[in-house]
Parts: structure tokens; C-alpha cells; sequence
């Protein structure tokens, strides 16, 4: 059975960014989202273990992994430290919005497709549709700070357009993978670049 507290929380956390002339400074941008990421951290990996669970082998085989699928618009979150630490602010904040915008388009993907071949998994499906409103979330809260900065925010980019239609049940699983792994590697970074501005702007 849903947790009823769960769509409230989420509300709680995704309302500030959303609403006109909100967060008024650079710290109360950043705390939001800061906020935001840490509540997401907490799932990204029940997220991953329960989407592997429903797709059969070898997706749900113990250890599988496959580091070398990748999705076309989604950046990889496996950039090295040094080299991310080496960026700009900005760079870093752009980098982060269009991977959290790319991963709410892509999570809306996995959930059709789930649909269609895991229609009797209500869990799965709804784990599915809170992370790409967080990923929504978080993309609208790092812009909020890119304004806050005086930075002007990146447009929103369609990654889905060169998608092909067709897929076969197989690929729609392995891209499924790939954006809750990417997901969950991209909310680690986050929440820890986040932190690091929090120290740099403090309230």
C-alpha cells in the first residue's frame, strides 16, 4: 500500500522552485535543493534494485551490471572528480540541470514502457513516476539557482526526438537500466555538489 505521505513530502520539497519570484538568494536556492537531493538520495537504489527485479534475466540476475550502455542526451554521471572539480560553477550548475532535465524526460519513457510490460507492478510503476517529478524537480530547483547566481539558465532540451519507435521489449528494459543507474549516480553528485556550494554561499 502507498505511503499517503509520500505525494505531500514530495510537494513539500518540489513547491518552493516552482513558485514565481522563489528562492530569493543564492543560499535559498541551494538549500532547497539541497534539501531536495538528499530526500532523493534515499531511494535511488530501491529505485534500481526493484526495476532489475521485474525484467527477468539477466537484468535480475545477482551482479549484473553493464557500464557500457549508455542513453543518447544523457550525460554520463561517471565524469572523475578532479575534472568535474576543475569546471566552473556554472558549468557544473548547467551540467546538472540538463542531466536532471534529460532524466525526467527519460524516466517518463521507462514508465510507459513499464507499463506495457510490467502493467501489474502498481510499486514499480509508482517508484517510476516519483523519481522523474523529483528529476523535474531538481532540473527547476538548480535553475532557480543559476537565476539566483545571475546566471541564465540553459533551455530545456528534447533528448527524446531522435528516439526510435519500435524498441524492442529488450531495449526498452536496458534503457530502463541505464536511466535508473544514471539516475541514482547523478543524485550522488548532486548531493554532494550541493553541499559544496551550501559552505561557498552560506545563508
Amino acid at each position: 500500500m502507498a505511503n499517503p505521505l509520500v505525494p505531500l513530502c514530495l510537494m513539500t520539497l518540489l513547491s518552493p522552485a516552482l513558485l514565481p519570484g522563489a528562492p530569493a538568494s543564492p543560499a535559498e536556492a541551494i538549500s532547497q535543493a539541497h534539501s531536495l537531493a538528499l530526500y532523493m538520495q534515499k531511494n535511488t537504489s530501491m529505485l534500481l534494485q526493484l526495476y532489475l527485479q521485474h525484467q527477468g534475466s539477466p537484468f535480475s540476475e545477482p551482479g549484473f551490471s553493464a557500464p557500457e550502455l549508455q542513453l543518447d542526451g544523457l550525460p554520463p554521471a561517471n565524469i572523475s572528480l578532479p575534472a568535474w572539480r576543475g569546471l566552473r560553477d556554472g558549468d557544473r550548475l548547467t551540467r546538472t540541470f540538463g542531466a536532471f532535465s534529460a532524466l525526467a524526460q527519460y524516466l517518463q519513457l521507462v514508465g510507459d514502457d513499464q507499463a506495457d510490460l510490467n502493467p501489474d507492478s502498481p510499486a514499480l510503476l509508482a517508484r517510476l513516476g516519483a523519481a522523474r517529478l523529483r528529476a523535474q524537480g531538481l532540473a527547476s530547483n538548480t535553475a532557480a539557482i543559476m537565476s539566483a547566481l545571475g546566471l541564465a539558465p540553459p533551455p530545456e532540451v528534447d533528448v527524446l526526438r531522435p528516439v526510435p519507435f519500435g524498441a524492442s521489449a529488450f531495449e526498452r528494459k536496458c534503457r530502463g537500466y541505464v536511466a535508473t543507474r544514471e539516475y541514482g549516480r547523478w543524485t550522488d553528485r548532486a548531493v554532494r555538489e550541493l553541499a559544496l556550494l551550501k559552505a561557498k554561499y552560506p545563508a
